[in-house]
């Protein structure tokens, strides 16, 4: 279960219930670390084999819907339509790696009706430890008023409160927080394999 660099890989039973396709979705504040973990995971899962395809909020914004703002109601449609996409993927075999700050917890909820086989990353750091992170200079632009609307300034974030997972990336390197996932992983999908199905 374990190849020499000790990073928790996935059984044969796991690759199997996999099949059914999954999404991983990492939500956190700005710079909380979601698109660095989103990627260690997929480097993890592409390494032996599983068709793994990532979905960043920020990308899709720019490039598919850039009819959406950062009202609260464009925020919700963002997280509709990454979880619609998402899936489409994740019903066919793919494994969905999405990273959005989706900071509302109902969007969130509403998607995770929608897909099934989902799981929540809650990718945990503070806010004064996002804004050291920020190489943007977002945190310091909504700070002077130049930016309104921001996330874990002056708009809220509401934490999950259950998520299947939480890292804490203040306290845990990239290594450990992505060990956590893949031991979660292993976990969740091999069940799914003993019971016949892939939920």
């Amino acid at each position: 279960m374990f190849p020499q660099n000790s990073a928790p890989m996935l059984s044969d039973a796991a690759r199997q219930a996999s099949r059914t396709g999954l999404t991983i979705w990492f939500t956190g504040l700005s710079a909380a670390g979601k698109t660095t973990l989103n990627d260690a995971v997929r480097e993890r899962l592409q390494a032996v084999g599983y068709a793994v395809e990532p979905l960043d909020g920020d990308v899709l914004r720019q490039n598919l819907w850039k009819d959406l703002g950062f009202s609260k109601q464009d925020r919700d449609e963002n997280v509709r339509r990454i979880g619609f996409v998402a899936h489409l993927l994740s019903r066919n075999g793919i494994i969905v790696l999405v990273s959005a700050i989706s900071p509302y917890r109902a969007a969130r909820d509403e998607v995770r009706c929608r897909i099934g086989n989902f799981v929540e990353v809650y990718v945990n750091a503070p806010v004064d430890v996002c804004e050291q992170r920020d190489r943007k200079g977002l945190y310091r632009k909504a700070r002077a008023g130049q930016l309104s609307g921001f996330t874990g300034v002056d708009d809220p974030y509401e934490p999950p409160l259950c998520p299947e997972i939480e890292c804490h990336t203040d306290r845990e390197t990239v290594a450990e927080s992505a060990d956590k996932i893949m031991r979660y992983l292993e976990a969740r999908l091999s069940s799914a394999a003993a019971s016949g199905c892939g939920e």
